[in-house]
């Protein structure tokens, strides 16, 4: 399902070619934030029709950035050299905003993994995004 979705909202970006190589580290975990939210929410309706309540309690379990750094270590194996430099990229880049309720190297590497799957939406690489995050989410 995912699928189909992305592929279809990669045309809302302007039905122009996007060169994800040339965005900053910030503005694709940007983007990847929001994707990795919607592939999670995904997850959790296609479990059960539950009360919002309790899936959204169930969505914070694995956004949070201690989730997300458990989840890049699980897939770190899995990634090509250029994941893996697009990972870097973002878990080395300047945030302006400091986390406060979350350790700072989680922090880094969630920052790391949502540019990594911005990076992938960009470029058009919907299969490669759903097996890293269903690797990534798996129980």
């Amino acid at each position: 399902m995912e699928k189909e979705f992305f592929n279809e909202t990669i045309g809302l970006l302007g039905g122009k070619k996007i060169n994800a190589r040339e965005y900053s580290p910030l503005v694709l975990a940007y983007i990847g934030d929001a994707i990795f939210e919607v592939c999670v929410r995904g997850k959790i309706v296609r479990k059960a029709n539950a009360p919002v309540k309790h899936m959204h309690q169930s969505a914070k379990k694995y956004v949070q950035a201690s989730a997300q750094a458990r989840i890049y270590h699980k897939i770190k194996e899995l990634l090509t050299e250029e994941e893996l430099a697009v990972f870097k990229r973002g878990r080395n880049a300047k945030s302006a905003s400091v986390p406060k309720n979350a350790d700072l190297t989680d922090y880094r590497h969630a920052t790391g993994l949502e540019a990594l799957v911005g990076f992938l939406y960009l470029d058009g690489q919907i299969e490669r995004l759903m097996e890293l995050i269903e690797q990534g989410l798996a129980e």
